[in-house]
This record gives C-alpha cells, sequence and structure tokens, in this order.
C-alpha cells in the first residue's frame, strides 16, 4: 500500500476543494488532494459572484472556464405571486456600481474540468484518485486512508459534501432544517437573447430563476411544493417546455429542455464549528444553502480563500498549520451565518401567508427600487460581503 506524508490533505474534487488544493500548491505548500473522479457529468450550473471570478483569475484558473462562461450584468426580480401584497420588480444593473458584471454563470463541469486542468500543472500538488474510507485525527497529525493508499498531513481540509468523513472524524456537529419546497434545475435553449439578464420570478412556492449561459441558453432553478414535484418530473420534455414558457411568461421565446435535469429537497445545514482537532470545512462539508441568491459554492470558495490565505502565512513563519482551526472558525463564522439568515429569511417570507411580513418583504424590495443608494450599498454587499474579503477576492496572490 502507497504511503504519502504531505503538508495538507484536501480531501474531495468538487470546485472549493480543488480551489483550495490549487491556493495551497500555487504558493508552494506541499498539497494532496484525495478524490476520486465524477464518472457521470454535472450539468448543474454555478453563478460565480465577481469576486470569485477574480480569485479564480489571480489563481490562473479563469483563461480555462472563460468561454464557457456567460456574464451577469442585470439582475431582475419579479413579484410573480397572486397575493393582495405584492411588491414592485426591481432591477440590478452592475453598470450603477462601476462593474462590468455582478458576476458569470457558468455550468459545474466546466468549471471542475478548468481547475482539473489547472491543478495538474501543479509541481507541489499530488492528486490521488482514490476514494477516503476513513480519517484518524492523532496528536500530531491527520491519516486518511483510502482504498490503495494512506495520506497523513499536518492539517485536513474537509471539501467532501454533506457526508464528510472530515467532519466526523472531528466530532462535529450539524444543524439541519428542510424545507417544504423541492427545487427542479434544467438548462435550456430559447429563442430570444437573455441579454446577459438573470430574472428571478418569485412565486407562492419559491423562486422559479432563469440565468444566462453563453449563447441563447440560459440554467433554471424552479422550487415548487413537493407534492407537485412528481408530476412535474414526468413531464416530456416538450410538455415541460410548455410549462417553463408559461411560468416564466415567454421572456425567452420558445424554450427547448436539455438533458441532465436535476431533482432535489432543498434544506439549509451548517456545521457547530467549522474546524477542529486539525481538520477544517470548507463548501457543503461546512453549510449546505438553498439555491437561492447564488451563495452556495461561492461560500465555499471564500471557505477556500481563507484557509488559503491562513495554511501559507503560518507556514511562511514556521508554525504548525494543523493549530489555525480556531482562527479559521472565527474568520469564517459571521460569513456563513449571515448568508444563511438572509437566505432563510427571503425564502421564509415567500412562503408565508403572514400578511405583516408579505407586507416587510414588499416594502423593502420597493425601497430598493426607489432608493439608488440602497440598492448600490445591496449590490456592493451581495458581491463582496463585509464580513469575508480574503485577499484572493480581492485579486491579491498569496
Amino acid at each position: 500500500m502507497r504511503h504519502l506524508t504531505t503538508e495538507v490533505a484536501v480531501v474531495g474534487g468538487g470546485p472549493a476543494g480543488l480551489t483550495a488544493a490549487i491556493a495551497l500548491a500555487s504558493a508552494g505548500i506541499e498539497t494532496a488532494l484525495i478524490a476520486k473522479s465524477r464518472s457521470a457529468p454535472d450539468h448543474r450550473t454555478t453563478a460565480l459572484l465577481a469576486s470569485s471570478v477574480r480569485a479564480l483569475d489571480t489563481l490562473g484558473v479563469w483563461d480555462n472556464c472563460r468561454e464557457h462562461a456567460a456574464p451577469l450584468r442585470v439582475l431582475r426580480i419579479i413579484d410573480d405571486t397572486a397575493r393582495l401584497l405584492r411588491s414592485p420588480e426591481v432591477r440590478f444593473a452592475a453598470s450603477e456600481i462601476g462593474l462590468d458584471a455582478f458576476g458569470c454563470n457558468i455550468e459545474n463541469r466546466f468549471l471542475t474540468a478548468g481547475l482539473a486542468t489547472h491543478a495538474d500543472s501543479l509541481a507541489t500538488l499530488t492528486r490521488i484518485e482514490d476514494e477516503a474510507t476513513a480519517v484518524e485525527i492523532e496528536r500530531e497529525k491527520v491519516v486518511i486512508s483510502c482504498n490503495g493508499s494512506t495520506v497523513s498531513a499536518r492539517l485536513a481540509i474537509g471539501a467532501e459534501g454533506r457526508r464528510s468523513l472530515c467532519r466526523v472524524a472531528a466530532g462535529i456537529d450539524t444543524h439541519r432544517r428542510t424545507y417544504r419546497q423541492t427545487a427542479l434545475t434544467f438548462n435550456l435553449g430559447h429563442s430570444r437573447p437573455h441579454h446577459d439578464a438573470s430574472t428571478e420570478f418569485h412565486t407562492e412556492t419559491g423562486p422559479f430563476t432563469v440565468v444566462p449561459l453563453p449563447g441563447q441558453r440560459s440554467s433554471l432553478v424552479f422550487v415548487v411544493d413537493p407534492a407537485d414535484a412528481p408530476r412535474l418530473s414526468r413531464l416530456s420534455n416538450l410538455e415541460m417546455a410548455a410549462e417553463i414558457e408559461r411560468r416564466s411568461h415567454s421572456i425567452l421565446g420558445k424554450i427547448a429542455v436539455e438533458p441532465g435535469r436535476g431533482v432535489f429537497q432543498l434544506a439549509v445545514e451548517t456545521a457547530a464549528r467549522l474546524g477542529a482537532g486539525r481538520v477544517v470545512l470548507i463548501g457543503e462539508a461546512a453549510h449546505v444553502i438553498p439555491p437561492i441568491g447564488a451563495q452556495g459554492l461561492n461560500l465555499g470558495l471564500r471557505d477556500a480563500a481563507t484557509i488559503g490565505e491562513l495554511v501559507v502565512a503560518a507556514h511562511r513563519r514556521g508554525e504548525d498549520v494543523g493549530g489555525l482551526t480556531d482562527q479559521y472558525e472565527h474568520m469564517r463564522r459571521a460569513d456563513v451565518t449571515s448568508r444563511a439568515l438572509a437566505v432563510d429569511l427571503l425564502n421564509r417570507s415567500l412562503l408565508s401567508d403572514f400578511l405583516p411580513l408579505q407586507g416587510a418583504r414588499g416594502l423593502g424590495l420597493f425601497l430598493m427600487e426607489r432608493m439608488g443608494p440602497l440598492r448600490r450599498a445591496i449590490m456592493h454587499e451581495g458581491i463582496a460581503p463585509s464580513a469575508s474579503k480574503p485577499r484572493l477576492m480581492r485579486g491579491e496572490a498569496l
């Protein structure tokens, strides 16, 4: 059996794990990335905020992704409920805060491939295409067992998703709450141009959001009542296209549904701690957030940028990088908590029949639509949260 000793081991090869591994290896940290290659293509998409694009560009990754991404220059929120208290349409334009775009939307398969291509070029990054089967935390190291090898590291970064072995090994519990909502996800072709605008229709069951992809294509997150999900899932592509045209008020013209539908229950889950015992958690190992407001993976990339910054600084000072868990927890907790609460509040306000809550939501959107300084402040906070501004997100190399 092969045994490898390294400074840091990253467990999990999704975008957050790959970004963390690249950030560390690019700065000369001996790093192992433990992840089995995906067998099925990932048709999901991610709306990367401008700060995330800047971080990937700083790492030298974005050139591999650019041609597969569509800019998000305009965001529209439309109240499509039939309630007594309805909100005005709100339009956010990136140009209003001096940006070309709020970010870019990209299919996960292209994002992951771009990251993997760059990872393969780094001499200080060892890729182990194997599945982690056990994680054992010792006094001075973490030992990760795989099917055909073991890896010893001073620090383990758990990036292996909701069923994280690293999280279990560190004894970290999670707080989970499910919603009575199911999300259907699709990629679409359409006959009308999207003009780089993302449109979010607010409905009584949750958001119905179309987000641009390159060409006359978009991705869709379609949140419905769980009781209605089986019927919708059984629709043929032609029937589903007609349903999407109706619900989107034909703003994109004729719809063609592409292969690769997704269905999942909405939930929010956060780790009680983001690090303990030579283990830190990033991405969905640390937090699961509903696909509302483009927060999930962007949070994970800020996790990766933050732990990268901390490890590189500690390594250069000659310190034990396994002792960074408390500092990482302190730096990330406010961002994770505030984003989870904001998404939860927005989602609950859509579902609630409580008139005062509906009124508060409508008033908030009305003020955003009418008050330029408030709207611009919210846009700035959305793309570059004050609670977390790691160096990579500012375009500074580690």
